[in-house]
């Protein structure tokens, strides 16, 4: 059963065939750590771990870097505006590697609540700085880059097949509106080192042969990917925004530098999360973090479960409605499993339904179909071990007894309820009853009292 990837490079869907048999080098970029991590930036966290663990399932072995940007990465895409570290640090009267670690330590604990599987390695820009430098130099060498007052440049215009990724008509934007491009020979030349402004010092720069200052954001992609992975590797995944000019610099300078046409085989890109039919950023505001959805009585892995119902190339509209529906889908799934006995057979039909539905461009909403259809059939045998091989990739802890720990004002409105049952009061338990489910809880009466559960 042979695994389908759809290749942005190519337009096509594919059949994965990596470099080295059984093995895949992938890189996936990751945060930019001046801020706390939204959830439009955590579903593509989540389609890269569906990815990766496909890939295992299919028994591949997977050497995956991430990096996290800690430097270079401006508030403007076309190398204008504040470095966003910088801004952060001096917004928080911190230093940058503070603002670093604080972010991305509370990143790393949304990715694990979120079930999300750690890369190999978590690559820092800071810290391979001399590689970008080497990187630079290399280009120097091959003649591909021209210097401005304000930095090191790469020259677009030497490359006949600047943009394929995008599908760039390079015509269109030469002749396009006319903007302000500074020293820059061409719109679409990047930033590979910018040169610190002598007016005032910035916390991170380093030396270099063009001066003090700091590498352009999409050097630091090309020049780790490349040290972890080889000149030439097979997966690079990230959201779309980043084709037209991230994921496309990245190829110019790369396949320059390294001689090595594709650069990357498989190129993989995730949709957006929407909400009210725009992208969700934080630019327009008004967005959700894993903690404010915990705070308001979800289960971030029933987060995780809206993602798989959407295929990861389109956009997928989020409100706390649909959020709410995918809950009480998963926790609905997670009861009914708990109540199903092992008979230490494995169901190979649905089994097989589930890897034809994952191996098909990652179609997890038929995969979850095949997961539904396993456990609502009666007459199935094996499903214990069959939901075990799914939630592999799935990721949603399905076969995992949880300990919930009910607060104290729960209980009290949970026997106030129970009171008011016993005393026929109907319309004040059934208020109660909101109340508590509006806290995030549920109750589910027995014969002989209740049970709470998280929602």
């Amino acid at each position: 059963m042979q695994l389908k990837l759809y290749n942005t490079l190519t337009r096509k869907k594919e059949v994965f065939r990596p470099i080295k048999k059984g093995h895949v080098g992938m890189y996936s970029c990751g945060p930019t750590v001046y801020w706390f991590q939204h959830i439009g930036n955590l579903r593509t966290y989540i389609s890269n771990d569906v990815l990766k663990r496909v890939l295992e399932f299919n028994n591949y072995k997977v050497k995956h870097i991430t990096n996290v940007t800690d430097v270079g990465h401006l508030t403007s895409d076309a190398d204008t505006g504040e470095d966003k570290m910088e801004r952060a640090a001096k917004k928080e009267k911190k230093n940058a590697s503070e603002i670093a670690q604080f972010y991305f330590q509370t990143f790393l604990s949304d990715f694990k609540k979120l079930n999300l599987i750690e890369p190999t390695i978590w690559s820092w820009a800071t810290k391979h700085i001399q590689e970008q430098i080497k990187l630079i130099q290399e280009l120097e060498k091959k003649g591909y880059t021209y210097q401005t007052k304000d930095g090191i440049y790469f020259d677009s215009s030497k490359l006949k097949d600047y943009g394929k990724l995008a599908r760039l008509d390079l015509t269109k934007i030469k002749a396009g509106k006319r903007i302000d491009i500074g020293e820059k020979k061409n719109k679409t030349d990047f930033a590979l080192w910018k040169i610190s402004d002598k007016s005032g010092q910035r916390q991170q720069e380093w030396k270099s042969p063009w001066g003090r200052g700091f590498p352009g954001w999409h050097l630091e992609c090309s020049a780790m990917a490349s040290k972890y992975l080889g000149k030439q590797f097979d997966l690079h995944t990230g959201g779309q925004e980043h084709i037209p000019i991230h994921h496309t610099n990245e190829i110019a300078q790369s396949e320059t530098a390294f001689g090595k046409k594709p650069w990357v085989k498989y190129w993989v890109h995730f949709g957006w999360l929407l909400s009210k039919g725009e992208k969700v950023s934080k630019s327009k505001g008004g967005l959700y973090t894993i903690s404010e959805l915990e705070k308001k009585g979800f289960n971030p892995l029933a987060f995780r479960y809206l993602c798989l119902t959407t295929h990861y190339k389109k956009p997928l509209n989020f409100s706390l409605e649909n959020l709410e529906k995918a809950s009480e889908a998963y926790n609905r799934l997670k009861n009914i499993i708990s109540k199903i006995k092992n008979d230490k057979k494995t169901n190979k039909k649905y089994l097989k339904e589930f890897q034809e539905a994952i191996n098909e461009d990652l179609e997890m909403s038929k995969a979850l179909q095949a997961l539904w259809g396993l456990i609502r059939n009666e007459k199935s045998e094996g499903k214990i071990n069959a939901i075990k091989e799914m939630d592999k990739v799935l990721g949603l802890d399905l076969l995992k007894k949880e300990k919930v720990s009910v607060p104290k004002e729960i209980k009290q409105l949970a026997d106030q309820r129970e009171k008011s049952r016993k005393e026929k009061k109907w319309k004040e338990a059934d208020e109660l009853r909101d109340k508590i489910y509006k806290l995030g809880y549920i109750l589910e009466d027995k014969n002989k009292g209740f049970i709470i559960k998280k929602r």
